[in-house]
């Protein structure tokens, strides 16, 4: 049986608290909430923390979704399966459904946080895709106060994140502008694993063209999970077969897979130009009001 290395354990009663903690804990000390992601690399030893901090008592400061002027909050506490369910989701942000409904299982959904996936940053991790296709902005906090962070920024490489040792993920929000449409698409070997390749696609229209884009990538090694040539060919277009080619082309081209037991390189970067075309149909449907 895989056992964790020894640990101590705090729970936390606030926010506040939970920070004093990290920064009296000292850098080997780690948040949990969910636990799908830490747990496991501590089974496994890849993740040894010396103290583990328990926030599952912070769902009322940290979780919840909701409208605030022109923004969806989203609560970094709130449960894969509350974005899955949320009416307000399904309404501004589809993609997000799309994106809940292949993140693992039932199990995985009712407990995993959206925080706890984002500051997981495994490589490919849905969200990270998504939120950064719709240019989501990230509040962390600490000692000194909250500070906000692109979530396109917010990962500085494959498990790491620019939250500090002593900070905290609180909250995402994004913008909420008129006539987006949004779809995401990804290939698994097996209901509920891990993308071989995935793609997110947003978009703004301006009666028949596209005046902006967002498109993200998941498990094919785009930096910050976006392809900004992809985002590039697209703007002031008119959605044809020939941009989305282009689109799907430049998605291609600024993936950089590695081959792995999910496939070779060349299929990952195939996957991700396909895939991205296909989001990028559904995308303008649904901004154009259909599905």
């Amino acid at each position: 049986m895989q056992t964790p290395a020894p640990f101590s354990y705090e729970r936390a009663t606030s926010v506040d608290h939970a920070i004093e903690l990290l920064e009296r804990l000292g850098p080997d000390s780690r948040i949990v909430a969910g636990g799908h992601s830490l747990l496991p690399m501590m089974k496994l030893r890849l993740a040894q923390p010396e103290a583990v901090i328990d926030i599952n008592g912070l769902a009322g400061e940290l979780g919840g979704i909701s409208i605030d002027g022109s923004e969806l909050v989203v609560g970094a506490m709130a449960r894969h399966n509350d974005v899955l369910d949320s009416p307000l989701v399904a309404e501004h942000f589809p993609m997000l459904v799309d994106a809940e409904q292949v993140i693992a299982d039932p199990v995985v959904r009712n407990r995993g946080t959206v925080g706890g996936s984002l500051c997981q940053a495994d490589p490919a991790e849905d969200l990270s895709a998504a939120l950064s296709a719709l240019n989501a902005v990230a509040t962390i906090r600490g000692t000194a106060g909250p500070r906000t962070v692109a979530v396109r920024e917010l990962h500085t490489g494959p498990y790491e994140t620019v939250v500090g040792d002593a900070e905290i993920l609180t909250e995402i929000r994004i913008p909420i502008r008129d006539r987006c449409g949004s779809a995401y698409e990804k290939v698994e070997r097996r209901v509920g694993d891990w993308a071989i390749a995935a793609a997110a696609v947003a978009v703004w229209m301006d009666g028949d063209t596209i005046a902006d884009a967002g498109v993200g990538l998941a498990a094919v090694g785009a930096e910050h999970f976006v392809s900004p040539a992809a985002e590039a060919a697209l703007r002031g277009q008119q959605p044809t077969d020939d941009v989305i080619a282009a689109a799907a082309a430049a998605a291609a081209a600024d993936s950089s897979p590695t081959t792995d037991q999910r496939g070779p390189a060349e299929y990952k970067r195939h996957l991700a130009g396909e895939l991205t075309a296909r989001a990028l149909r559904r995308a303008v449907a649904r901004a154009q009001g259909g599905n």
